[in-house]
């Protein structure tokens, strides 16, 4: 851990960020809660800084203060053999989609222009996506029935630093076991910091859900002092003046 390093959360925080509050100042570390994130402290330009927060928040600070965010690749998952995603996934255009696609899972490949989730009909889907470009590229997913539960890995240098189950129970240990071999084989593919989410069900067994960037994701589980230094180096001081 590199105690200069100032972490920015939002001022309005939860218990997970508390967590993260606590791990990081008994360590030695700073954090300052930010308000009006938007304005520019110019005394965070002297030393180097760490983002946790949602993307509006960490999209504005990056630009702010000239530092990089590391972040997953959210089309990668579309080029994954079978094996680790146990179902159909493709990149698709939003006008592209057909009546016959439906029931699926939807995701946009730029976060949060919509909701995310399972739609039932052409109708739920266009009523979400209202607004938007027909050109705007999404993810569409297969869905896989009786998934027994979801776990949350937070991964550094290729090692899982901590694993936890945020929905309902199974065997950990092989679910950890799962993400390593992925990683063993797709490390090139990933940044030196992310957050892999898996699930399980007893017709599939493990499965790759997606990925989420280290200094967005939340704890689900995981212990913050194992994987602070996942979320601090999330953010690239490639130069702060």
């Amino acid at each position: 851990m590199n105690q200069s390093t100032i972490l920015l959360i939002p001022e309005k925080t939860d218990a997970e960020f508390e967590q993260i509050f606590s791990t990081w100042t008994n360590n030695g570390g700073q954090i300052k809660r930010l308000r009006k994130y938007w304005i520019k402290d110019e005394n965070l330009t002297k030393q180097p800084i760490a983002i946790y927060g949602n993307q509006a928040f960490a999209f504005v600070l990056a630009q702010i203060y000239n530092v990089g965010l590391l972040s997953p690749d959210d089309t990668l998952i579309a080029r994954l053999e079978k094996e680790w995603i146990k179902r159909k996934v493709a990149i698709k255009q939003i006008g592209r989609v057909l009546e016959s696609d439906f029931p699926v899972f939807i995701k946009p490949v730029i976060p949060k222009i919509f909701t995310a989730g399972i739609f039932k009909n052409m109708a739920d889907f266009k009523q979400a996506t209202d607004g938007l470009q027909a050109t705007e590229e999404i993810l569409v997913s297969e869905i896989i029935d009786n998934i027994q539960s979801e776990a949350r890995s937070f991964v550094k240098d290729g090692v899982v630093m901590d694993i936890a189950f945020y929905e309902g129970s199974a065997n950990l240990a092989s679910g950890k076991a799962f993400v390593s071999k992925f990683i063993d084989e797709h490390k090139s593919n990933l940044p030196a910091v992310s957050v892999i989410d898996i699930a399980f069900s007893e017709q599939t067994g493990w499965f790759i859900l997606e990925f989420n960037a280290c200094w967005g994701a939340g704890l689900n589980g995981c212990h913050a002092e194992k994987v602070i230094d996942c979320i601090l180096d999330a953010t690239i001081n490639v130069t702060n003046v």
